[in-house]
């Protein structure tokens, strides 16, 4: 009897300190992607990783599809407490500070999204961002990248040459203003408008994705070209928190939420890397042309980009800083001279 009673004495104080374990800390984070895409669906076990290994004592609650606030406006509800953070990316915040172009969508730099973790992970690129994002009271956890967008025309995009006089949609920035110094004719407009340009023939083809979510968004529907593997851009979507907030948690927290961020990196990069050649096998079939520029052109290109990095490097000491550690980086992989 006395045993019995130990033993249940001793099984509620197990679960009250279960208890009191449970929900320590919570995160209130916002992505811009819908829970059902592929992304979203990782965004979703990224949460299940972190609440899991944090044994509960860490609760997430995660905003899809910009819910809370627009997408722009993420980093800044963060940043002042309406979230807690922002899992978007840090070129909607280029009119903020230049230095957050170096860290959003490099343009014409790294060739894979392994080239590009390795600066931020390996080369002295964690601390020079960490810089700029703690000016704005955010800290960054990390990155998950999807891998090089590709370009969908109706013309022929086989090097540098066949830029000339290409119009196509762009998004704003620096972006336009490489692809103009190459000849090329850049319109900016809003994403939701591409389709309906290119079918009306108002643009020759179009920036908006990856390869796999360009055929999703059915741009090779109207597009005879392609260019893959891509080269000129490869967004860097984040994992920021407000410092004050993740300086809060405590050590074995926070390296919960980086080992899981770091898993959602590789599982991104292989997800996407597999979406894009199974698209890139489709389209083939179809009789859409895979342009896979020379390196040659794509030294061309990276030097186009590299020159209008140096104009966007006056703009700000951390888009200086910035630009100076992934010159030195892409320097030491051999990707310019």
């Amino acid at each position: 009897m006395k045993l019995s009673l130990l033993l249940a004495g001793a099984a509620v104080a197990a679960l009250s300190a279960s208890a009191s374990m449970a929900q320590e800390f919570t995160l209130r984070i916002q992505t811009h992607y819908a829970p059902e895409t592929v992304s979203g669906k990782l965004a979703g076990q990224f949460v299940d990783d972190v609440q899991t290994m944090s044994g509960g004592r860490l609760a997430i609650e995660m905003f899809y599809s910009s819910s809370v606030v627009k997408t722009v406006e993420t980093f800044d509800a963060a940043a002042s407490g309406i979230l807690d953070g922002d899992m978007t990316g840090g070129a909607y915040q280029t009119g903020k500070n230049a230095g957050f172009q170096f860290v959003g969508d490099i343009m014409g730099g790294y060739d894979t999204p392994w080239q590009q973790y390795a600066w931020l992970y390996d080369g002295d690129g964690m601390e020079q961002a960490q810089a700029l994002y703690n000016e704005f009271n955010m800290h960054l956890v990390g990155w998950w990248i999807y891998g090089q967008e590709s370009l969908a025309s109706n013309k022929p995009l086989n090097g540098v040459a066949d830029l000339k006089d290409w119009k196509f949609r762009s998004p704003p920035g620096l972006e336009t203003e490489i692809f103009a110094s190459l000849g090329a004719k850049p319109v900016v407009m809003d994403f939701t408008e591409i389709f309906t340009a290119l079918e009306t023939k108002i643009i020759d083809g179009a920036d908006a994705s990856g390869l796999a979510n360009n055929v999703g968004l059915g741009l090779y529907d109207i597009a005879s070209h392609a260019t893959y593997p891509g080269f000129h851009s490869m967004p860097s979507d984040h994992l920021a928190i407000r410092k004050d907030k993740w300086d809060s948690l405590p050590p074995d927290i926070q390296r919960i939420i980086e080992v899981a961020m770091q898993k959602l990196a590789f599982q991104t990069s292989l997800k996407f890397e597999v979406a894009n050649r199974e698209a890139a096998a489709k389209l083939k079939a179809q009789g859409v042309s895979l342009d896979d520029w020379s390196a040659e052109d794509r030294m061309a290109f990276r030097k186009a980009a590299q020159k209008a990095w140096q104009g966007w490097a006056e703009k700000s000491p951390e888009a200086k800083a910035l630009v100076e550690s992934h010159t030195a980086f892409l320097e030491k992989l051999g990707l310019i001279q």
